[in-house]
């Protein structure tokens, strides 16, 4: 048995483990972030003490606890494989606890290279004064694909064209940290270093609670106030979009969190448009000029005109648009060219030339192989090194020289010599260790920690502590999310006066005017057809999943009863079950007899095949992919029933047994929870605009539903005791059974029962579950957006409705029924379409010139974000947008 002490010393014993020789070099045993020699390290010392406590069994219910957390936020990795989930944010529940000392050391490091790589960008894009005196070769730069000539002469107003740089971080053996790599393109990862604080500080409330801790949201704040600093026009508040590849993107979570955050809207290329050289945004009844844009598109990829052609990505004339000064770009485009591993050898010399500074933050040893000395070094100990080419966009692996062959070796030698210039060689990094949970308690692995910064009045300021990155393993040398790699939450202490500076910035935050990024709520057309159709799915999900339950019970009361009453009446209900979610053959046609047979094996495949359109299944995923679309738009406790909801179907076993089936449990599970999402966003939700198209989405899904069901089941004429059990069953299935029940006691509405159901399914306009309510609600929720084509289909909807004799079309074996119900469902139908049509409508596909054709950008998943390897001193790792 395991003891609390011996997790901790097993921890200790395994550092002398992590001693890893790379073809003979010995590295040192690395230093570790929790313990030094002689015993925990001081900031270290709380954390130590609790883990000890814990042991290993505790642990593991703490780190069972922080995926349940990330799972509740909704916090994802990865592009999602073709109907399936995107992958879980793997995040471990002990925090790296850095000093204030310590951060401040980092901090300084920081600026200082952040004001070099500032001053290099722009001179890079204006006098290149540096490349013509040769303190960097031409060749190093204009390699590179992240230089974009077509950026020449655009930049920003203000003193600062590197706005947000990230830096990643590595101690060696003695604890000295270095520069592995410098991010400038689209630096992504302060979404996620945000939320794993959020997930930590519930996991760890108590550590957390009496630890002073530099917080994180002033980060965000400076960030917002920079964007708003770059804008052009200074007569009016500008306004600012986050400008994403999508929700395929591998950071797509990161992205959204980020827009949250700063309150920005998360836009997409299609979201854009150009006219007068100015970028407008395309919102739901208008146009806005855009004047920032947060850019988390590699800037290849974001002007299809004069960049790439052929990208869907970007925005024709966008560089020309920054170029006039119509817009800002947020990091400019051209900052790309900052990541070339290339230039790390001469920041040195780039330092004493522009800052006339020693670099305080090294980088990591590396050779460019254009410099023919600097090759010929390399080459002669390449087992020993990493090498990697300059540009992440050519595909090619980073490779570990000691992990391969002498012929292998041969073959990468041959092509460094052919094509010098797009190598570099870098020296391995023995990097720090930190302890995570592990199934026996604590094992170390090394870290990567990136540190995100945004440009000031006065300099930079940094995020403290920043994102931290793992190793997949105790002996791998990769740090990548992508290939199973887990995230640390960074803790940085600080000072009770640094923590009242921060209150009192607060208090002064909150007492300025909103920027002008809050002046109005901008809705593109295509966020607002994402929560449309996020409405209509989760409507869709709940009727099919109360129709369902209520199969269900009617099969456990009467399924061994063919010839009762009852039977007849799950008979007909399961059918309209079937013709509802059109999940065929199931209980109609030929099928219907081997389906009534075992009616629990149709209604598991409803509830569980999430391949199946029409499922159960199908339409929650429909749901969570919908609402990650619209993420920035939603509450942050959605994700938590959204997870429950995704848990509860995942909870479904395979195979079922018999009377023990848990269909029906898991059903009910579900609709708790899908009632509680609308509960949430109907309390939640400011009625603006994205309140007004999830409830029109909810509404035409509704009505369409309830006529739809009743097609199916009330529109055909049986015997009267069918007809009651039918009826009653409907009025479940609407959610208004007890109000039918409490009217005809009262002696209210039609006596006949079919005829009071329809009359409170139909014509009820206080009923919240009757077609008049849907459409009177739909007038008040596009009231703001109005449209001639979808007044028109709601007047002619509600016109059928009006003057409707419950005893004219319940007569001649209800055929006046039967035709009202098809009237009804075409003209919903239409109504539905026009919604889209009026509001949705996407605009004619971008086409720039000297392009004949728009193509799906090749290796879109991997070229976009961070798919491609890249070395980072001696390590590889991999990061969505990462940039």
């Amino acid at each position: 048995m395991t003891t609390s002490a011996d997790v901790i010393e097993r921890y200790r014993d395994s550092l002398s483990d992590a001693r890893s020789p790379l073809a003979g070099q010995d590295l040192g045993i690395p230093y570790d972030e929790t313990f030094g020699a002689d015993g925990p390290l001081a900031p270290s010392a709380d954390l130590v003490r609790d883990m000890g406590a814990l042991g290993a069994g505790g642990l593991r219910s703490l780190q069972a606890g922080v995926r349940r957390l990330v799972n509740d936020d909704g916090i994802t990795y990865g592009v999602a494989p073709e109907g399936r989930r995107a992958g879980r944010w793997r995040l471990d529940a002990l925090p790296v606890i850095l000093d204030r000392a310590q951060w401040q050391v980092i901090e300084s490091g920081l600026s200082q290279r952040a004001e070099l790589l500032d001053a290099l960008l722009t001179d890079l894009y204006g006098a290149q004064r540096l490349l013509a005196d040769g303190t960097i070769p031409a060749a190093a730069v204009f390699g590179h694909a992240g230089f974009l000539p077509a950026a020449y002469g655009t930049s920003l107003p203000g003193p600062r064209q590197l706005i947000l740089p990230s830096t990643d971080l590595a101690r060696d053996a003695d604890g000295r940290w270095t520069a592995l790599a410098d991010r400038a393109q689209a630096p992504s990862g302060a979404g996620y270093a945000m939320a794993d604080r959020r997930i930590v500080a519930r996991a760890l409330p108590g550590l957390y609670r009496t630890t002073e801790l530099s917080r994180l949201r002033g980060f965000f704040d400076d960030v917002r106030d920079a964007l708003l600093a770059v804008a052009h026009e200074r007569d009016r508040q500008p306004r600012v979009v986050l400008l994403s590849p999508g929700p395929a993107s591998e950071t797509a979570f990161d992205q959204a969190f980020v827009a949250t955050l700063l309150g920005l809207p998360l836009v997409q290329s299609e979201d854009l448009g150009m006219r007068d050289g100015k970028v407008w945004l395309r919102t739901t009844g208008r146009e806005e000029q855009v004047d920032v844009i947060l850019r988390r598109v590699d800037a290849s990829w974001s002007d299809p005109l004069d960049l790439r052609a052929g990208s869907r990505l970007g925005i024709p004339g966008l560089v020309e648009a920054t170029r006039s000064g119509h817009v800002s770009v947020v990091n400019p485009l051209g900052a790309g060219v900052l990541e070339n591993p290339a230039l790390a050898p001469y920041l040195d010399r780039a330092s004493r030339a522009l800052l006339g500074e020693e670099l305080r933050l090294p980088s990591v040893r590396t050779l460019w192989c254009g410099d023919d000395e600097a090759r010929r070094e390399g080459l002669a100990r390449l087992g020993e090194l990493v090498i990697t080419p300059i540009d992440r966009e050519t595909g090619e692996p980073t490779v570990f020289g000691w992990e391969r062959t002498h012929a292998q070796l041969a073959d990468l030698k041959a092509q460094i010599e052919s094509e010098p210039w797009r190598w570099t060689l870098q020296e391995p990094v023995a990097m720090s260790t930190t302890p995570v949970v592990a199934d026996d308690g604590l094992a170390p692995r090394r870290l990567v920690l990136r540190a995100f910064g945004v440009a000031s009045d006065d300099g930079y300021r940094w995020m403290p502590g920043g994102l931290g990155r793992l190793s997949r393993d105790e002996t791998s040398r990769l740090v990548s999310n992508a290939a199973g790699g887990q995230a640390k939450d960074v803790w940085v202490l600080a000072s009770a006066d640094i923590e009242r500076t921060d209150r009192d910035n607060a208090h002064l935050w909150l007492a300025r005017p909103l920027p002008g990024m809050y002046r109005s709520v901008a809705l593109a057309p295509r966020a607002a057809g994402d929560l449309f159709w996020l409405g209509r799915y989760t409507e869709r999900a709940e009727s099919s999943t109360r129709l369902a339950l209520i199969c269900d019970d009617l099969v456990a009361d009467h399924l061994r009863r063919s010839a009762s009453p009852g039977y007849a009446a799950m008979a007909v209900l399961l059918a309209a079950l079937t013709e509802l979610t059109t999940v065929r053959p199931g209980f109609t046609g030929a099928h219907a007899e081997t389906a009534l047979a075992a009616p629990v094996r149709e209604l598991r495949i409803l509830l569980g095949d999430s391949a199946r359109i029409g499922t159960i299944a199908y339409d929650i995923e429909a749901v969570v992919r919908t609402a990650h679309a619209a993420r920035e738009l939603l509450s942050v406790d959605t994700w938590r029933v959204l997870g429950r909801l995704q848990e509860a179907l995942d909870g479904l076993p395979e195979d079922g047994d018999g009377a023990d089936d848990p269909v029906q449990d898991v059903l009910g599970q579900a609709l708790e929870l899908l009632i509680a999402l609308a509960g949430l966003n109907a309390e939640s939700m400011v009625r603006d605009l994205a309140w007004a198209f999830l409830d029109a989405g909810r509404r035409t899904e509704r009505a369409l539903r309830t006529v739809d069901l009743l097609r199916q089941t009330l529109a055909q004429e049986r015997p009267p005791v069918v007809d009651g059990q039918l009826t009653e069953s409907v009025l479940r299935a609407c959610d208004s059974l007890i109000t039918h029940r409490r009217r005809l006691t009262a002696g209210q509405g039609p006596a006949s029962p079919v005829q009071a159901a329809l009359d409170l399914l139909l014509l009820d306009p206080a009923n919240p579950r009757s077609v008049r309510f849907q459409l009177d609600q739909l007038e008040i929720a596009l009231r703001e957006v109005p449209n001639a084509e979808v007044t028109l289909q709601i007047a002619q909807i509600r016109g059928l409705l009006t003057g409707v004799d419950l005893d004219e079309i319940c007569a001649a074996r209800r055929t006046g029924l039967q035709q009202l119900g098809h009237d009804l469902h075409e003209q919903l139908t239409a109504l539905g379409a026009a919604i889209e049509n009026a509001h949705f409508g996407r605009p004619s596909t971008q086409q720039a010139m000297r392009v004949s054709e728009l193509i799906e950008p090749e290796g879109f998943a991997q070229g976009m974000d961070g798919g491609l390897t890249q070395q980072l001193g001696g390590m590889t790792q991999t990061m969505a947008g990462d940039s």
